[in-house]
């Protein structure tokens, strides 16, 4: 009798062992323009029987504030776009495990910026002045060519750029004109841009397709700051088709900032096995390979192929301008502050 009663629960949980299990359930925080090809997300999610969910938190700045904020429950396992302006917070705020990925003996030493390996780097490019090429060939006017020239009065109302308190891009223009004036000069040049007819707005997304000329066309200012890699974006996206990009980048020495992005692993993940396979991941060689024309990024391996437009449209400065995490972190909310002071007297 008792065997007779015991047989089917013994047979259910069999069949309950037996049976395939659900796929796991990762989460990766990442800022708004994050972009992958969703049969690459595929190739990763099958063999590891996962889904993988994206948080867009916003801009660089935004997506690690919110990481912060709720870094004793955290939101995501993963978190994908902090870069080197806003590095130091996220080191001094402990929000990422350390993680030595074997791809990081492939990465040159330049843009491994965290020796203990929590924000391990993914990509980089260049933050750069943009200008609308019609717009000057029209009126023969020549091109800046430094930080200097655009408080000259022949550039008067032609310059929009990103609040630096609010927008990555923005930030790192402001540390590029700290690098060439100064402390005691920068806040004098940002008042002789404001004379000159700055406009000033809170994302890159404001500034490039609203604002600026060269993208939709319709915007009040023909040059930006943006990306070395936009030109290329331009053509790729361009309907009708177009050979040669309405849009242009200045890389002269001192003009462009180069900006690293970087990928970790967030403290109190309960999935770390499949987080390290994730970041493993971005840093292979086919996620670094289909970057490019996904967020229009350089990858960090060097080995990594890139598309023909990245060679053919792209302007690469011979001389950006860079900072280590540290001298940003001891100064940036100082430099943002005597921005402000110099913006808003």
């Amino acid at each position: 009798m008792r065997k007779t009663v015991l047989l089917p629960v013994v047979i259910s949980l069999l069949l309950m062992a037996c049976a395939p299990q659900g796929p796991q359930s990762l989460t990766v925080l990442t800022h708004d323009t994050f972009a992958v090809s969703q049969d690459l997300i595929k190739e990763f999610e099958q063999p590891n029987n996962t889904v993988v969910n994206f948080v867009k938190g916003g801009d660089a700045g935004a997506a690690l504030n919110q990481a912060i904020l709720t870094k004793d429950a955290p939101l995501a396992d993963v978190f994908y776009g902090v870069d080197n302006t806003f590095l130091s917070r996220a080191l001094e705020e402990d929000i990422f495990d350390p993680y030595a990925a074997p791809a990081l003996e492939l990465i040159p030493d330049a843009y491994k910026l965290d020796p203990a390996n929590g924000a391990l780097p993914v990509d980089f490019g260049d933050v750069c002045l943009n200008y609308d090429r019609a717009y000057f060939t029209e009126r023969n006017l020549a091109v800046p060519q430094s930080l200097q020239d655009l408080t000259k009065p022949g550039y008067e109302d032609l310059l929009v750029v990103e609040d630096p308190s609010t927008s990555s891009p923005g930030l790192a223009f402001l540390l590029a004109t700290v690098a060439e004036f100064g402390e005691d000069g920068y806040q004098d040049y940002w008042r002789a841009l404001k004379a000159n007819g700055l406009t000033v707005v809170d994302s890159w997304d404001t500034a490039y397709y609203t604002n600026f000329s060269g993208s939709s066309g319709h915007g009040a200012q023909p040059l930006v700051v943006s990306y070395n890699t936009s030109p290329a974006a331009e053509i790729v996206f361009a309907d009708p088709p177009v050979t040669e990009p309405p849009t242009a980048s200045i890389t002269a020495p001192g003009t462009c900032f180069r900006q690293i992005e970087f990928v970790g692993i967030l403290k109190g993940t309960k999935n770390r096995a499949l987080a390290e396979k994730f970041v493993d991941f971005m840093l292979s060689q086919a996620f670094q390979e289909d970057m490019p024309l996904q967020m229009f990024v350089f990858p960090v391996l060097p080995d990594a192929k890139l598309p023909d437009v990245f060679t053919t449209a792209i302007d690469v400065p011979g001389a950006p301008v860079t900072m280590s995490p540290q001298e940003i972190a001891d100064n940036r909310d100082a430099w943002i502050q005597g921005w402000n002071s110099a913006m808003n007297p």
